[in-house]
């Protein structure tokens, strides 16, 4: 199914927190300098049930709206809750860490804005392969590459999709087309399964190359190698569950 594209007049930039106090200060004054002008932008800021502050430091913040879940919930879950509250057009999920640059955002958007896709995939790989082995900028993040690289073909071969990173973080989406499907996951797989459900019901999703700087789990990192399990499973399920 291929929708018309509605005028894009806000977006609305959905960020779930969870014990990201060392960070998320910088994180929210990298997104609200970003011209977005002629767009409206609005911030929305999950607190997925913190225990380091960081609720505090959001809700000290001027410029965001801050929701809050009581306990831990999961990314996914965070997600729903900022979908929920969205009053945007446009829907663009942001990291709350420094491993994404906001820089991106408009070449994010410009398929949806233009009505030329319903849902965008930031790339990591598209134009620049990590390196694990010699140079200055190698990653130590061999096994998740691996890992991707599953998530990847299994994704493309079960959904008939070409694309080359179904994992980094930047992702927008016509706000319609989110509320189109219900995502049952909570955590980490939720982007998962909203693509993959998406990609069933044949809206258009595209995908643009971002810039990626990853941090290390001394950092903050937290996805574990259970987690690229789930994502696993959840590409494999949605392709044959109704919804």
């Amino acid at each position: 199914m291929q929708s018309d594209a509605a005028s894009i007049r806000r977006v609305s930039i959905v960020i779930p927190c969870h014990n990201e106090a060392r960070h998320i200060a910088e994180v929210i004054s990298r997104v609200r300098a970003v011209d977005m002008a002629p767009l409206e932008a609005e911030i929305i800021a999950v607190d997925d049930g913190s225990t380091d502050g960081t609720g505090d430091i959001l809700r000290g913040l001027p410029g965001i709206r801050v929701l809050s879940h009581a306990h831990n919930r999961g990314k996914g879950a965070a997600l729903k809750t900022g979908f929920a509250a969205a009053r945007g057009e446009a829907v663009l999920i942001q990291d709350a860490d420094l491993e994404y640059d906001p820089g991106d955002y408009r070449a994010v958007l410009a398929p949806i804005i233009s009505g030329q896709a319903d849902a965008v995939m930031g790339s990591r790989f598209s134009q620049e392969r990590p390196r694990f082995f010699f140079g200055a900028r190698r990653s130590p993040f061999f096994t998740h590459y691996i890992g991707n690289i599953a998530i990847v073909a299994l994704t493309n071969i079960l959904y008939g999709h070409r694309a080359t990173d179904y994992e980094g973080a930047y992702k927008a989406f016509r706000a319609q087309v989110i509320y189109d499907v219900a995502v049952q996951a909570d955590g980490f797989e939720f982007d998962n399964e909203l693509i993959c459900k998406l990609l069933r019901r044949g809206y258009r999703v595209t995908e643009i190359p971002i810039s990626y700087r990853p941090r290390s789990y001394e950092e903050g990192k937290k996805i574990r190698w259970y987690h690229g399990a789930r994502m696993l499973w959840t590409i494999l399920k949605w392709r044959f569950l109704p919804f």
